[in-house]
């Protein structure tokens, strides 16, 4: 009978199997493609040392195909928890060196593991994608387990935040596990999404496409807007995820880390005097404003190469969290159109699932007017912005810069739609449409059309119409908006808001 230390160095012996995954050769062909192996990501992402590894001698149970011949150290994929900037989080990393990363009913089993302790400890969780997608010996068996995941994944939304990375090859079912989190990551040159690959696009269609014009980083990130963030390479990925995870909560019971930035709260900043341009329909740069408002200039936009005429993003303002949806006056004309409600759209319920406030910086002259967007439902995709914004009931607050006009001024959050707090600044121009327009209607058999055209925009094209009928709050110095903003979210800090007792609203999806 084996002694207690040769029980020891056997428990060992199989751990140091398993650490070296699928073996030299494959981990040196991770390497080759610019690739980290499943725990060297795991180590990156977590704080030194804290990472605690589950499940690390489970096994397939396949007889399949001689399926029960192959040995695969940890079923492809290393799940466990560990912290992040002190704070606990659950992850799951694939293992491609290991039969592919391929998916089968263990290695499923694996990932429902954690995420059920995730939802339960209330902590986020972390997904690490790089698989060649479903073991196809397993069969239904893996069909099942993505299955589970995609329940997991549903029932945890708005429960505790989600966080998908793809860093290699996600296709076919697998890429559903990440379109139901909230934030996808990709790497550029070396990861893929796609619902069916190059080889099967060219026999079905004839079409000839590589897999990353097909399905790389800017791909998802430009053109279907399926990712959120592009990473130069595996390293800066990691620290962009530590970097999010910083502005956000552990669960939807708590509140987001409140960090000391060191920055003024009753900083005033004369440059925003002068941002916007004499000329109203010269463009400028919203960004410039973000940056003179939040903690440092420091923001981590959300989506930035997607739908640019709509910019969303977290910053801090006085340590605290917040999320900000900003109208971009230099990408068209800060128009909303079908992406950019869509785009607004998740991020205004995220914000409100997690308790994070929102202020929204409007300068919008309106819908995208033409035929694409018409046809493509943009009555449909509008209306999705309208409801989030109704819908939630964390702290809202409106800084109208300039144009608010129409059906976008109450898309953008008008005091209608539950703005808490609207702040406007002296070149606001808050009207059913813009006012020399509507003059031309108004006056268009008047022999003094010009005269009066003029006149209508001079008393119109102004923020205080809507002030007397106290649709605006106050009218300020563009010079006073962050310590304005400040008060405000410091006032709202106690703001309580129920809304119907209903099993779930029909967003306009």
């Amino acid at each position: 009978m084996a002694t207690v230390q040769e029980r020891i160095d056997l428990m060992n012996e199989k751990r140091e199997h398993i650490m070296q995954g699928g073996g030299a050769k494959r981990v040196e062909k991770q390497h080759a493609k610019g690739k980290l192996t499943a725990r060297e990501r795991i180590d990156l992402l977590f704080d030194e040392g804290t990472f605690v590894e589950l499940d690390q001698f489970v096994k397939h149970r396949c007889t399949n195909f001689g399926q029960e011949k192959k040995d695969l150290p940890a079923e492809g994929v290393v799940t466990g928890y560990g912290t992040v900037d002190g704070r606990l989080v659950y992850a799951f990393a694939q293992d491609f060196t290991v039969e592919g990363g391929s998916l089968g009913e263990m290695h499923a089993k694996k990932i429902w593991k954690v995420q059920d302790l995730a939802m339960k400890m209330g902590a986020p969780i972390i997904g690490i994608n790089d698989s060649g997608g479903a073991r196809i010996q397993e069969a239904v068996d893996a069909l099942g387990g993505y299955g589970g995941i995609f329940l997991r994944n549903t029932m945890a939304s708005g429960v505790i935040p989600q966080i998908s990375v793809i860093m290699g090859p996600c296709a076919g079912g697998a890429v559903y596990s990440p379109a139901l989190t909230d934030f996808i990551y990709m790497v550029k040159n070396t990861s893929q999404m796609f619902i069916t690959g190059p080889a099967v696009i060219k026999s079905v269609t004839a079409e000839e496409v590589s897999a990353e014009q097909l399905g790389g980083a800017m791909t998802h990130n430009s053109t279907s807007g399926v990712a959120h963030f592009a990473a130069e390479n595996e390293q800066d990925c990691i620290e962009q995820i530590r970097y999010l995870l910083s502005f956000l909560p552990s669960n939807n019971m708590d509140d987001a880390p409140e960090v000391n930035t060191g920055d003024d709260p009753s900083r005033m900043d004369e440059s925003l005097n002068t941002v916007v341009p004499d000329n109203p329909n010269m463009p400028y740069d919203m960004k410039d404003v973000i940056r003179s408002l939040v903690d440092n200039g420091e923001f981590y936009e959300s989506q930035p190469y997607y739908a640019q005429n709509i910019i969303t993003c977290f910053a801090h303002f006085d340590g605290r969290s917040v999320g900000i949806i900003a109208n971009q006056p230099n990408n068209m004309a800060g128009c909303l159109d079908i992406n950019a409600s869509d785009k607004s759209s998740r991020f205004i319920r995220f914000c409100d699932a997690f308790n994070i406030p929102i202020v929204n910086l409007v300068d919008v002259p309106g819908f995208l007017p033409g035929t694409d967007q018409e046809y493509g439902g943009i009555i449909r995709h509008g209306a999705k912005m309208l409801y989030a914004y109704s819908e939630a009931s964390v702290p809202k607050i409106t800084v109208i810069t300039r144009k608010a006009y129409g059906g976008s001024y109450l898309a953008m959050c008008s005091r209608e739609l539950g703005a808490d707090q609207v702040i406007a600044w002296p070149t606001a121009e808050i009207a059913v449409m813009g006012p020399a327009g509507a003059a031309n209607i108004i006056f268009r058999r008047d022999p003094d059309v010009k005269e009066k055209t003029q006149q209508y925009v001079d008393e119109f094209a102004t923020p205080y119409k809507a002030a007397e009928r106290g649709i605006v709050d106050m009218v300020i110095e563009p010079c006073e908006t962050r310590p304005r903003i400040i008060t405000a979210l410091n006032m709202l800090s106690s703001k309580r808001e129920d809304r119907p007792a209903k099993k779930h609203g029909n967003v306009p999806l």
